[in-house]
């Protein structure tokens, strides 16, 4: 890897560049702030204090006009009444000279001017208007109207003068802070101004900077990557720009070398994959040519090794027959075990054929419903469970994808099973129940026979496996053996619950179909409870109880427990069937 050449980093570089923008556009900002702050107080002086000074000033001329009028008017009518607007307007007057000594802190010579405006007017009232309504009350009107000469009312108009001079002052504050409000805002409107260029500037040479120091050495080094992408990999890649993109370079450099390693590995392990294809292959038609042998095997096994057993078990039973009580008891005896072993020969042969033809032979998956197996299950076992006296019970049953003679082999192999290990003295029950968990519908075999231990609870399903000797208990060992094949077939397991109290629980898989699957999803929790106890196979672990759900019915109308409306039941003998 080529060393990185020095220069600043392009995180560095866009960091400055903010950072200068950053701090230019903060002072302009705070300027902005100073000058919106001067300009609202600006604002504020021309409509919160000269714009009411100015009417407040022609309000005082107004009441002092309406002072002078009172004066003239009562010296000429010698009435009270007269004086009345001379009195309201010396109180106008108080009260506007009072706001406005509120309003003209600001403004040092608008109050010089309203000070000479209330010394003129103290002056003229005390020289005119209280000397002459003083004369008018004492003297009467003559008296009074003398004294109302020329140089009054020249004093009145010096009154009025001073009062044209303080709006002149106020007009001039107003048309000063509105001078100022528009400085102040063409100021601001500069600042913007600058702010906008320092942005466009700003964006300007970051749009330059990132197409020289971004955009450029991304588009060579994307340009490299094709040219490596479209096969040329040892083509060496190479960028330039800021360091962060030449480290990149370096990286994917490294990892060009990294695959061109990798692609001359796969190319030797593709080699090897197809010599070792090869072998597959001839090893493929090497097990075709054997299952073409087995196929012959199986049509030898099921016809022409067959003939000669049935000769021999046909012989060995005609001469049981003729010569039986002729011979000395050793002799029956030999022709009893040549009998019995041509027969097991027999058995154990169909049994290896039925179990060789699981999965090979196939009618293809449809719809079973496996109520309607267990009533062939049930008929299939009728002769075995009336010389048991066995009960065969089961709970209402799903809907399944399979094929059905397979499952009703797999139900029959379980129920002659349960039948077969019964207690002596005990008669046997069997129950079938189901019960939906996940994906996939789990189904129990329950019954109250001679139960199976712990340590041989995998044991029972592997093929010619015994637990018990054949005098015992009569068989092949296979039918297990047949079951798992045939779950497995159908995409399940199959496993012996070892925790129920009494007798045997065996247990098996099948998929769910989608809608049974969809259906319980969408049900609530409550109505999912329901619908699970009665297919839950620890309410049916032992026949003495009654499992959950649909109560079980029986054929025999002097059972107390029958449910009126429940459905009809067969009954052959001592044989009990029932569907719950």
């Amino acid at each position: 890897m080529r060393p990185v050449s020095g220069g600043w980093s392009l995180r560095r570089r866009v960091i400055t560049l903010l950072t200068v923008v950053g701090v230019l556009l903060i002072g302009l900002a705070a300027a902005e702030a100073a000058v919106a702050a001067r300009n609202r107080t600006q604002i504020d002086a021309v409509l919160n204090q000269t714009g009411p000074l100015r009417v407040q000033s022609q309000e005082l001329l107004n009441a002092l006009l309406d002072q002078e009028t009172a004066v003239r008017g009562y010296a000429v009518s010698g009435k009270p009444a007269d004086l009345g607007p001379y009195r309201e307007g010396l109180d106008q007057e108080k009260a506007v000279i009072a706001s406005m000594g509120e309003l003209i802190g600001d403004y040092p010579q608008v109050g010089r001017e309203l000070r000479i405006v209330q010394e003129r007017v103290g002056q003229w009232r005390q020289t005119v208007a209280e000397p002459v309504i003083t004369t008018t009350e004492r003297s009467g009107t003559q008296a009074g109207q003398a004294l109302v000469t020329d140089q009054a009312r020249q004093q009145f108009d010096e009154v009025r003068a001073a009062v044209s001079s303080l709006q002149e002052e106020i007009l001039a504050a107003r048309e000063q802070s509105a001078a100022d409000v528009r400085s102040s805002s063409n100021v601001l409107v500069v600042l913007l101004i600058v702010a906008a260029l320092v942005v466009v500037v700003a964006g300007t040479v970051l749009l330059i900077s990132l197409d020289r120091m971004v955009v450029r050495p991304l588009t060579g080094l994307a340009s490299q990557v094709r040219e490596v992408a479209e096969g040329d990999y040892q083509h060496r890649i190479a960028t330039d720009g800021p360091p962060e993109f030449i480290r990149l370079g370096d990286d994917v450099d490294a990892m060009r070398q990294k695959i061109a390693s990798d692609l001359a590995e796969v190319r030797q392990a593709r080699e090897r994959i197809e010599w070792v294809n090869s072998q597959l292959q001839k090893q493929a038609e090497e097990l075709t040519r054997s299952n073409r042998d087995l196929e012959q095997f199986a049509y030898v096994a099921s016809h022409d090794l067959q003939e000669p057993l049935r000769k021999v078990a046909s012989f060995c039973q005609l001469l049981q027959r003729r010569y039986a009580g002729q011979l000395d008891e050793r002799a029956d005896q030999y022709i009893a075990f040549a009998v019995d072993g041509a027969q097991r020969m027999q058995r154990l042969i169909n049994d290896l054929l039925a179990f060789s033809r699981i999965g090979r032979l196939t009618t293809g998956f449809t719809e079973v419903d496996l109520n309607k197996v267990l009533g062939d299950v049930a008929g299939q076992t009728e002769a075995a469970r009336q010389y048991a006296d066995a009960e065969l019970t089961w709970t209402e049953m799903p809907v399944i994808r399979g094929e059905e003679p397979l499952l009703t082999n797999l139900l029959a192999n379980l129920v002659s099973n349960s039948v077969k290990f019964r207690r002596p003295d005990v008669p046997p029950k069997v129950h079938v129940s189901a019960r939906l968990v996940g994906a996939e519908w789990e189904i129990t075999c329950q019954d109250n026979g001679i139960g199976i231990e712990p340590e041989f609870a995998d044991k029972i399903f592997v093929i010619f496996q015994r637990l018990h000797s054949k005098d015992a208990y009569p068989g092949t060992g296979i039918g297990l053996a047949i079951v798992k094949k045939i779950v497995e077939y159908h995409g399940g397991r199959v496993w012996v619950d070892t925790d129920v109290p009494e007798g045997t629980a065996i247990r098996f898989t099948l998929p769910a179909l989608p809608e049974d699957v969809e259906a319980a999803a969408a049900a609530d929790a409550p109505e999912q409870s329901e619908q699970s106890e009665p297919s839950a196979p620890d309410d049916a672990a032992t026949p003495a109880e009654a499992p959950a759900g649909p109560p079980e019915q029986s054929a025999d109308p002097d059972r107390p427990d029958r449910a009126d409306g429940a459905p009809e039941s067969g009954r052959t003998g001592d044989m009990r069937e029932t569907v719950g």
